[in-house]
């Protein structure tokens, strides 16, 4: 798949060279009419994710220029598509793939072997205006604010497909999320309690307790040797669903957290790719271990659906594209939850 399938135009904020923040600078790139197809947006609000920060410090290794992040909300101003016309307001899904292999035909767009995440593999939608197949677009929830719809995509995407296709969460179960101060964990929070689960929650910071237990969470513990005190507040039962992005660090603990019968769903390794594995422990407690990526674009359709029946993202503050240097800055040293939005 050609990377050219999404581009980003107008004044667009560049990652030159992986040095951190100061290796991001504005550009002016011009505005082509989109192809048969495609479509431009004015983006209104587009938002950061830890990628962007992995992405321009070259943790994550991307091919330079590029245009970052992945979120984005905003206005169509040319359309070379059918159903598409100039004034309507979209959110975009966050995800680049091929629209035209078994899987993308199937709806499994995840597995598409093109699958690519905007702004890593892709121009992303730090900019002024963005070009892209009209596939990519779901119409705005009138109930969400440009900056909560620019906030929505990828954290939430993530968490929606780990708790709802991969995690099966069904109201009245216990949710437990592994790292919540982070935009996933903070997305399962608040999806969680939006489905009608018991949510639990840990984070390295209890300071955030109270912020936490503001968004829906039950109980609040320290991420170090926390499964006696998920074992302890759930009477002896455990976590039917337990989410971990956290990796090495926490994963066995997660492990010990779930119920007989339970599922432990991962999405990232960010404490090390390397865990000891206690195989007793999965298979006489019949426990799954499911990976997950973020979603497809019907689960990203069922997503907005939720937003627009009273899920809300959180939004930490709002900085102009001008300020990209700033708001990297910030995403690296808040202690802030939610996200961090840049107002176009």
């Amino acid at each position: 798949m050609s990377t050219a399938m999404v581009t980003s135009h107008g004044r667009c904020a560049v990652l030159e060279e992986p040095r951190g923040p100061e290796g991001v600078r504005l550009h002016k790139r011009s505005v082509p009419d989109p192809p048969p197809g495609k479509v431009n947006v004015r983006l209104r609000a587009s938002a950061l994710n830890h990628l962007d920060l992995w992405t321009v410090t070259g943790t994550q290794r991307v091919r330079t220029p590029r245009v970052i992040a992945a979120d984005g909300a905003g206005e169509i101003v040319a359309s070379a598509a059918a159903d598409w016309s100039p004034g309507d307001e979209v959110v975009l899904y966050p995800v680049a793939a091929c629209w035209r292999c078994a899987n993308c035909r199937a709806g499994r767009h995840v597995f598409c072997s093109g699958f690519a995440v905007l702004g890593e593999h892709s121009d992303g939608t730090a900019c002024e205006v963005v070009q892209l197949p009209a596939r990519n677009l779901v119409r705005k929830p009138a109930a969400l604010s440009w900056a909560e719809a620019g906030a929505l995509p990828l954290a939430f995407l993530t968490a929606w497909r780990m708790l709802t296709s991969r995690g099966r969460l069904t109201a009245g179960e216990t949710l437990l999320v592994v790292g919540a101060s982070g935009a996933v964990g903070t997305a399962s929070v608040l999806i969680g309690a939006h489905l009608g689960a018991r949510v639990l929650a840990t984070t390295r910071d209890l300071g955030k307790s109270e912020q936490l237990r503001a968004l829906g969470a039950d109980g609040v513990f320290s991420s170090d040797m926390f499964s006696r005190n998920v074992i302890d507040h759930t009477d002896g039962d455990g976590a039917d669903v337990v989410i971990d992005h956290v990796g090495a660090a926490t994963f066995d603990e997660s492990l010990r957290s779930a119920t007989i019968g339970g599922r432990v769903v991962t999405c990232g390794a960010t404490t090390g790719v390397n865990v000891p594995l206690n195989l007793p422990r999965v298979f006489v407690r019949q426990l799954e271990i499911l990976g997950s990526t973020t979603g497809t674009l019907a689960e990203f359709e069922s997503l907005v659906a939720a937003a627009e029946a009273g899920l809300r993202p959180v939004v930490a503050r709002e900085f102009g594209l001008e300020e990209i240097r700033d708001a990297l800055t910030y995403l690296k040293s808040s202690d802030k939850l939610g996200k961090i939005v840049l107002r176009q």
